[in-house]
């Protein structure tokens, strides 16, 4: 099974080109450095209606892992897991718990983790570190994830 993956930064700064996305940089790297083939990165603007749009986009059609980072935290504009749970299907509360266990500052995150049809959608940090270490808190499950999604039955 081929593992693929999009990652979606979620910044006004980055979608009106004020700030560089480091954070979806780092997760391209650290992606193929998984064994993933990142497909797409892909840049929304901050808020519920953005967030769930652009996650409708990315899924239709998709099979794989979509990683969103920034809008997690307690921010005003911070509503990247509001925008996952109105697309969202299943929840994943064990992901976004292992992801959260990383770090101190893990105990801020809002982050939610769950599917989408055949995707697994995961929220990260924005920063190019944390969202880093929250993912690789649970990549090692995501391949089963993927595969059961996509109808395997390795059991």
């Amino acid at each position: 099974m081929a593992l693929l993956a999009k990652v979606i930064t979620v910044s006004d700064g980055v979608a009106e080109g004020t700030r560089e996305d480091r954070a979806g940089a780092a997760l391209e790297v650290y992606l193929r450095e998984a064994g993933f083939t990142v497909v797409a990165r892909i840049v929304t603007a901050d808020g519920v209606e953005a967030v769930a749009d652009t996650l409708r986009g990315a899924c239709t059609g998709f099979a794989g892992l979509v990683v969103t980072t920034g809008g997690t935290g307690f921010g005003p504009r911070d509503l990247t897991p509001e925008g996952t749970r109105a697309v969202m299907e299943r929840e994943a509360p064990g992901l976004a718990e292992a992801m959260r266990l990383v770090s101190p500052l893990g105990r801020l995150s809002r982050a939610v983790a769950g599917t989408v049809g055949t995707c697994l959608v995961v929220n990260t940090p924005g920063s190019s570190s944390g969202c880093i270490e929250t993912l690789a808190a649970v990549v090692d499950v995501v391949p089963h994830a993927l595969d059961l999604l996509q109808g395997g039955q390795p059991h």
